[in-house]
């Protein structure tokens, strides 16, 4: 099949999904066309299958604000009838959706069809879609799309309730590349940030204020008291700043590493002991899964779909939002050196059921269900 994607391209994690979708997709031969206004930050090097076609949006001195969505529509009428595209899937329901129903009747009156699926990842949704301004919008582009999917069940509920959609909505979860085995230890690499008997955590994210990124500290802060230990801050974003001044108020600067941000982050995960996300919303929490996937358990928050990822007890441990106290004794429980390999076994296992093989294979039955209503 020939489909096109559209996407964000940027650090966030339905830029993420959409890009790696792509990319498992043109393994298996499928022509892929992504869409968007730069590349996208996981696309990296030359692979066959896959093209890029750049929304160049014109700076016209009559608009304060560019029409990125009559651009973005637009350019998907040219890829899908130039490039003869069978399908497009659009990541992120504002403006990807509304701009692909856009772009599927211009082709329309040309006699030209093309389906669209739209995935929902969360702010799009539990966000942005709920202002007032956007919900008719959200709602009507989501009940035209010719197929919904939602990374999580809480998603999916989350949708149903606040908007009211006809359309049928499944769920086909975000997905990660694990390894069968753990990855050895790197004492030299991680002897550039700890010494051999101080555990590493981590925290990976956006550093917005859903993030609770100053809970991090206060967690690690808790946790160093115990064990002498050090943690690593990946990411960037209006919260950094705060946090950093936590970080010296508390006298933990010697502690705590900022790496900024990165393209990407196994390197990191896979030096670290536990990894810390105490978000107040998380429609999947793809970074818990990541950091899974190389056997690193998870401290998170109980809300949103990170319960269907990380499991109490058995990949991590969950808490009620913004309770540090219970994060830092749980994290405790995970140093435990004779319940820590346990945990890292387990985690790598969950992984596994979110693994690139399980899940791409619903993406491929969905398009292949579309493109032979079209053909018949």
């Amino acid at each position: 099949m020939k489909i096109g994607i559209v996407l964000y391209p940027t650090f966030g994690g339905s830029g993420v999904v959409a890009t790696e979708l792509g990319k498992a997709l043109a393994l298996k031969g499928h022509q892929i066309h992504f869409i968007t206004y730069s590349q996208p930050v996981r696309l990296g090097r030359f692979q066959e299958n896959i093209f890029y076609h750049e929304v160049a949006v014109s700076d016209y001195p009559l608009f304060e604000f560019q029409p990125y969505e009559t651009t973005l529509a637009s350019k998907i009428y040219d890829v899908a009838k130039h490039e003869g595209l069978d399908i497009l899937h659009v990541h992120y329901a504002i403006p990807h959706a509304s701009a692909a129903f856009m772009a599927q009747k211009i082709l329309e009156a040309e006699g030209i069809y093309i389906p669209f699926v739209t995935t929902l990842h969360g702010t799009d949704i539990t966000l942005i879609g709920k202002d007032p301004s956007f919900v008719p919008v959200v709602q009507f582009c989501i009940n035209a799309s010719n197929a919904v999917t939602a990374v999580s069940e809480s998603l999916k509920a989350d949708t149903l309730t606040h908007f009211n959609i006809s359309q049928e909505i499944q769920v086909v979860p975000n997905f990660i590349t694990t390894d069968e085995e753990l990855p050895r230890s790197q004492p030299e690499r991680r002897s550039a940030y700890a010494l051999p008997n101080e555990p590493i955590l981590c925290h990976i994210s956006n550093f917005r204020k859903v993030k609770r990124v100053e809970d991090v500290i206060r967690i690690f802060e808790k946790v160093n008291q115990v064990i002498p230990s050090k943690l690593l801050m990946v990411g960037d974003g209006p919260d950094r700043y705060a946090s950093e001044q936590l970080c010296r108020t508390l006298g933990l600067c010697n502690r705590i590493i900022y790496l900024g941000k990165l393209r990407e982050t196994r390197q990191v995960l896979e030096l670290a002991d536990v990894f810390i996300l105490p978000s107040e919303s998380e429609s999947f929490g793809l970074a818990a899964l990541e950091a899974m996937a190389v056997g690193v358990p998870v401290i998170s928050s109980d809300t949103g779909g990170i319960p269907e990822v990380n499991i109490q007890g058995y990949s991590g441990f969950l808490s009620p939002v913004g309770d540090i106290d219970d994060m830092a004794n749980n994290t405790l429980k995970l140093l435990d050196p004779e319940q820590k390999q346990h945990y890292r076994n387990q985690a790598l296992e969950q992984a596994k059921a979110f693994s690139i093989e399980r899940v791409v294979p619903q993406y491929e039955e969905i398009y292949l269900n579309l493109v032979s209503k079209k053909q018949s």
